[in-house]
C-alpha cells in the first residue's frame, strides 16, 4: 500500500476482489476535522524546542491549565510538604535547645514553645499558628528570639503558599470552560441567497434561563490553499493567520 501511494499519490480507489469474482465498493478516505464538534481545535504543536522549560517559566498560566486532578495533587502536595518542613524546623530548635529532654515536668525551665515535646507537638503547634486557631496551650516565650524569627518567615512564607495556590484555584473555577456545553448549535447548516449573495445559515441556542447581553458570534471561514512554493497545502483564514497542516500534526 505505501508503495501504491508513493506511486499514484493519495487520491487513489482501492478496489478489493474476492473468490465469486464481486467488486467492493471503492474506498472513502476520510478527512479529519480541524476543529472538534466539542470546539476542541485537532492541531498538534511540534518542533518548538524546549517546551519544558517555556511551560516552567509561565508556572501561574501552567497551573491553571492543568487538569482538577492535577490541580488537586499539587495543592495538597505542596501544604503537605511545607507543614512538615515548619514542623521539622519547630522540632529541631527544640530539640537543639534542650526542650525535649525536660519533657514540661521542669517548672522553672523555660522552653523555646511551651507544650512542645516531640515532633507531633511540633506539628500541632505549626497547625494553630498557621490557621490561626490559638488553643493557648502551645505558644512561643519571650526567650526564644530564633523561634521568633522563625514565626516571622513562617507568616511570611504561608500568606506567599496561599496567594498562589488559592489564587490558582480561583482562577480555574471561574473560567467559563463548561458555559459552552449549554450553548447548541444546529445538526445542520444551510447555505442559502440573503440579498444575492450566499449566506451558511445555521442556529444558536441557549438552554440557560439567563440572557445572554450585546451577545456575539464570530465564524471563521478555513479553506485549503495550494501553493507553488509551499510543500504542503495551506490553510488560509480571514483574520490573517496562515496555518501550514502537516500529515500528523499543524503548527503556525
Amino acid at each position: 500500500m505505501s508503495a501504491i501511494r508513493r506511486k499514484f499519490g493519495e487520491d487513489y480507489q482501492v478496489v478489493n476482489t474476492n473468490r465469486s469474482m464481486t467488486f467492493s465498493a471503492p474506498v472513502k478516505k476520510k478527512r479529519q476535522r480541524f476543529v472538534e464538534k466539542n470546539g476542541r481545535c485537532n492541531v498538534q504543536h511540534g518542533n518548538l524546542g524546549s517546551e519544558t522549560s517555556r511551560y516552567i517559566s509561565d508556572l501561574f498560566t501552567t497551573l491553571v491549565d492543568l487538569k482538577w486532578r492535577w490541580n488537586l495533587l499539587i495543592f495538597i502536595l505542596t501544604y503537605t510538604v511545607a507543614w512538615l518542613v515548619m514542623a521539622s524546623m519547630w522540632w529541631v530548635i527544640a530539640y537543639i535547645r534542650g526542650d525535649l529532654s525536660y519533657g514540661g515536668h521542669n517548672s522553672s525551665y523555660t522552653p523555646c514553645v511551651a507544650n512542645v515535646y516531640n515532633f507531633p507537638s511540633a506539628f500541632l503547634f505549626f497547625i494553630e499558628t498557621e490557621a490561626t486557631i490559638g488553643y493557648g496551650h502551645r505558644y512561643i516565650t519571650e526567650k526564644c528570639p530564633e523561634g521568633i524569627i522563625l514565626f516571622l518567615f513562617q507568616s511570611l512564607l504561608g500568606s506567599i503558599v496561599d496567594a498562589f495556590l488559592i489564587g490558582c484555584m480561583f482562577i480555574k473555577m471561574s473560567q467559563p470552560k463548561k458555559r459552552a456545553e449549554t450553548l447548541m448549535f444546529s445538526q445542520d447548516a444551510v447555505i442559502s441567497q440573503r440579498d444575492g449573495k450566499l449566506c451558511l445559515m445555521f442556529r444558536v441556542g441557549n438552554l440557560r434561563n439567563s440572557h445572554m447581553v450585546s451577545a456575539q458570534i464570530r465564524c471563521k471561514l478555513i479553506k485549503v490553499r495550494s501553493s507553488q512554493t509551499a510543500p504542503h497545502p495551506s490553510f488560509s483564514q480571514q483574520y490573517g493567520c496562515q496555518w501550514v497542516v502537516y500529515s500528523s500534526s499543524a503548527s503556525t
